[in-house]
């Protein structure tokens, strides 16, 4: 549970640096700052990690791979529609429609990873769906230019998130079960460097004006990065000691943030409506945790 809402409150700051980003980069440039400028952080906690835990013994097999690289992409593809989201249909609005990975990782988890939650767990996950679908619908998006089409990004966002959580859970089993915390770190670590690798490639070949502008912004690039790599480093956590929907019902705490980071950098505001269905989408959270 700390590591959940640690990785909320440094994953709001992310988007909103990104966000800024986004302006001069684009989207994908915007998506490029958190793998790249998060690396060396994450290279960072890796080599504490391997400090600390010396008799870990990490094993880089296909099960890890295969976890690994599909979790990569799918974070890639999240991190670009949720900047689209944010940025058609509002910061609060487009954080809180990501939210939709927290029903789609339950689903992942059960037909995929055969995950079990309990009876009063699934009952949480659909009161906070619930909760979610009010606090997000529609006042906001009718005012909004390009509205509609922001809320199909913020979904898609929730899908590829849904599944990247899942995939990134059983990476970091596949690699050093016995050492969860561990493998979390090193998974991090591992996954963002394909990221920033392939990002960086693409960009180099198909728009090298968003590669130069993610690197003439390197301050605010560097503080997407880092709070970027703790972000990770605490989903990765919480993923390798629990299953991805109680991780991601807990991580619902990142919408109200949202919410009030919002209001204060961008001047948004949010309806009586919605912020009423936050008490159903808490009450869903402490049940979804139950698990």
């Amino acid at each position: 549970m700390p590591a959940t809402i640690a990785a909320s409150i440094f994953q709001v700051g992310r988007n909103a640096l990104q966000r800024s980003v986004m302006t001069s980069a684009g989207p994908w440039g915007a998506t490029l700052v958190r793998f790249l400028f998060g690396l060396p952080f994450s290279l960072l906690f890796a080599a504490v990690a391997f400090m600390v835990v010396p008799d870990a013994r990490p094993v880089f097999g296909g099960a890890f791979w295969l976890s690994a690289t599909a979790g990569a992409a799918s974070q890639v593809l999240a991190t670009a529609a949720l900047l689209v989201a944010m940025h058609r249909s509002g910061f609060a609005v487009g954080t809180a429609l990501q939210q939709s990975s927290l029903p789609l990782a339950a689903m992942v988890g059960l037909v995929v990873y055969h995950d079990r939650l309990s009876g009063v767990a699934w009952l949480g996950v659909v009161i906070t769906s619930i909760g979610l679908a009010i606090l997000t619908w529609p006042p906001k998006l009718t005012r909004t230019p390009h509205a509609f089409s922001g809320a199909v990004f913020g979904l898609l966002s929730g899908l590829f998130f849904g599944f990247s959580l899942n995939a990134f859970r059983h990476s970091a089993l596949a690699m050093e079960p016995g050492h969860p915390v561990f493998a979390a770190i090193v998974s991090v670590c591992v996954v963002q460097a394909m990221q920033a690798a392939v990002l960086t490639l693409i960009l180099l070949v198909r728009d090298p004006a968003a590669l130069r502008a993610v690197l003439r912004d390197w301050r605010s690039s560097l503080g997407a990065g880092l709070c970027g790599a703790c972000a990770s480093s605490g989903w990765f956590v919480a993923l390798a000691l629990s299953p991805a929907a109680p991780v991601r019902a807990l991580g619902v705490i990142e919408a109200p943030i949202a919410a009030f980071a919002g209001h204060r950098l961008f001047r948004e505001t949010l309806h009586l409506k919605q912020m009423l269905a936050g008490l159903a989408v808490i009450g869903g959270i402490v049940m979804t945790s139950l698990w």
